[in-house]
C-alpha cells in the first residue's frame, strides 16, 4: 500500500487528478475516488476571458463540496472565443463524460448558445436561484450559464449551488416538454 503524503496528487482510473486533503476528506466520509459511484457528479466547467476569474471560485467551491469537475478551459484571462469552451464543455455533457455543466462569459448569453448547439444539451442561464431551481425541477437543465459581470461571487455560488441540488421532477408534463424540445 503506497502511504500518501499531503502535496501528492492522485490520478483516479478516470485520469480525473485529486489532490490528497479531498481524497481524505472523500475516504472520511465514506465516498470512493471513482467516477462511477453514484454519489458522484462530473460537472463540466467551461469559460472565456470575461468568466475565468467567477469559474476558479466555482472551482474552489466544488473542491471544497468534494465534487469531481473537468476544466475544459480557458485558463486565464487572456482574451479568447467563448464557443470553443462552450462546446468543448458541452460534448462532455452531451456523451454522459459529465453529469452536468456550469459554462461562464461576461453575460451567460453567448455562452449558452453555444452550448445550446450540441444536440442533449438543455444550458439554462440564471441569475437568479429560484430560476436555477425551476429549470432542474421542470425542464431537467444540464447546464448551468452564469453571467460573471451580471451576477457577483456570492449569489453566482448560490445558484450553482441550487442547480447542483436540485432534482428534476420527473412529473409526465415536464418530461413530455423536454421530448417535444428534443424532437
Amino acid at each position: 500500500m503506497e502511504i500518501l503524503k499531503k502535496h501528492d496528487m492522485i490520478k483516479n482510473n478516470e485520469n480525473i487528478i485529486y489532490d490528497y486533503e479531498t481524497v481524505e476528506n472523500r475516504i472520511q466520509n465514506g465516498f470512493a475516488i471513482s467516477k462511477t459511484q453514484e454519489d458522484i457528479e462530473m460537472i463540466a466547467l467551461g469559460c472565456d476571458h470575461g468568466g475565468f476569474e467567477l469559474k476558479e471560485k466555482v472551482v474552489a467551491y466544488l473542491k471544497e463540496k468534494n465534487i469531481a469537475y473537468k476544466d475544459f478551459g480557458c485558463y486565464s484571462t487572456d482574451s479568447c472565443d467563448y464557443p470553443v469552451f462552450a462546446k468543448a464543455a458541452a460534448k462532455a455533457v452531451a456523451s454522459g463524460e459529465c453529469e452536468k455543466g456550469i459554462v461562464i462569459c461576461t453575460t451567460g448569453i453567448g455562452i449558452s448558445i453555444s452550448a445550446n448547439k450540441i444536440k442533449g444539451v438543455r444550458c439554462a442561464l440564471c441569475s437568479d436561484s429560484l430560476s436555477a431551481k425551476m429549470t432542474r425541477l421542470h425542464n431537467n437543465a444540464n447546464m448551468l450559464a452564469l453571467g460573471a459581470g451580471i451576477i457577483g461571487t456570492n449569489l453566482a455560488l448560490d445558484i450553482v449551488e441550487t442547480f447542483l441540488n436540485t432534482d428534476f421532477s420527473g412529473e409526465e408534463r415536464h418530461q413530455r416538454r423536454i421530448d417535444l424540445i428534443e424532437e
